[in-house]
């Protein structure tokens, strides 16, 4: 088969298209033919370099495509099924695991990073991560669900206790997690204020459903916040950019507020000032991806149509590179798929 690797790390230079054994699937294993994978920041960062990946690795976390062939030991999947397979991997045997909580197994990783993901023509996966999708969902959205969904909905959902009513505030309402953030914000009846860098990306968040966007380049966060509020704050900040947003961020809770970032997309290095964490009764929380059956749960809002994918643009496999620059120049709004 056909797979874009990464024999180094390095910049979009490093990305290779080219010839690579066909996965062989193992009897509780099911093979996917890719037609259509999501790129995520993920893959910059793991092609720049990551602890943990073995070389030469191919990139990719969000799969869709056809069941070519269903093991032995797997029942209720049938050649011919379009699907798209959950963005993670996890041991599905050890006391997280089978609690539910996948994403705290010491196995857990994310497709694309530790293991290999999906920038190639086939891919072969455990059973329980291949979901069915309805006809009325094309291989590009559904590309485009998995990891940015399941993330945003763990966000509130597993960690934060979003009630209707509350002030939300989406960061990066032109990312991934944003315009998948904001739509799920709304769904929890919340107010959402999102940031944005342009006009155009302005009216595209609020044609999401965000309630109020500032331009955070020309506006201080905290301070439109505060006038956005009433001067009283919001109740919760999704975040996920990192030291270019996290003051402003923090700024922008009102007491007893929660934080919860998801992501590190300018950098992994933050400062906070204990006083004004402890003096307001802050919380500032980690979340990580989600479980599988929080993804189920998202994915019956995606296939009713009450949350939507949005794609900005498709690439072939093997225009890799350009598809790396085009993402590292953030020119996109919505996912950038590849097909293969």
């Amino acid at each position: 088969m056909k797979a874009v690797r990464i024999h180094q790390f390095g910049g979009p230079e490093v990305l290779r298209y080219e010839d690579v054994p066909d996965p062989k699937p193992r009897k509780d294993q099911v093979l996917v033919r890719v037609k259509a994978c999501a790129m995520n920041h993920l893959d910059i960062w793991v092609r720049k370099g990551l602890p943990g990946v073995d070389l030469p690795h191919i990139l990719g976390s969000d799969v869709a495509g056809e069941i070519v062939e269903v093991g032995e030991y797997v029942s209720g999947l049938k050649a011919g099924q379009r699907v798209l397979l959950a963005p993670m991997h996890f041991c599905n045997h050890c006391a997280k695991c089978t609690a539910g909580l996948q994403n705290q197994c010491a196995e857990f990783t994310v497709r694309g990073n530790r293991i290999d993901g999906g920038n190639c023509e086939l891919i072969a996966t455990a059973a329980v991560n291949v979901i069915p999708i309805p006809d009325s969902l094309d291989f590009n959205q559904a590309a485009s669900v998995p990891l940015v969904f399941l993330t945003a909905w763990h966000m509130p959902e597993g960690r934060t206790g979003m009630t209707p009513g509350m002030t939300a505030f989406v960061l990066g309402a032109t990312s991934g997690v944003g315009i998948a953030g904001i739509q799920v914000a709304k769904s929890f009846n919340c107010t959402v204020i999102a940031t944005a860098g342009d006009d155009r990306k302005i009216a595209k968040a609020r044609e999401l459903g965000a309630d109020h966007v500032i331009n955070h380049y020309q506006q201080k966060i905290s301070d439109e916040v505060r006038n956005l509020t009433n001067k009283e704050g919001v109740d919760i900040v999704m975040e996920h950019v990192g030291p270019a947003t996290w003051d402003e961020s923090v700024r922008s809770l009102k007491p007893a507020g929660t934080l919860v970032t998801c992501g590190a997309t300018t950098g992994p290095q933050v400062g906070i000032d204990l006083r004004f964490v402890y003096s307001r009764q802050l919380s500032v929380l980690g979340s990580y991806m989600g479980t599988m059956a929080e993804l189920h749960e998202v994915l019956k809002q995606v296939f009713a149509g009450k949350l939507k994918p949005v794609v900005d643009r498709t690439f072939p496999l093997k225009e890799a590179r350009a598809a790396h620059e085009y993402m590292e120049n953030s020119q996109m709004f919505g996912k950038i798929v590849f097909n293969p």
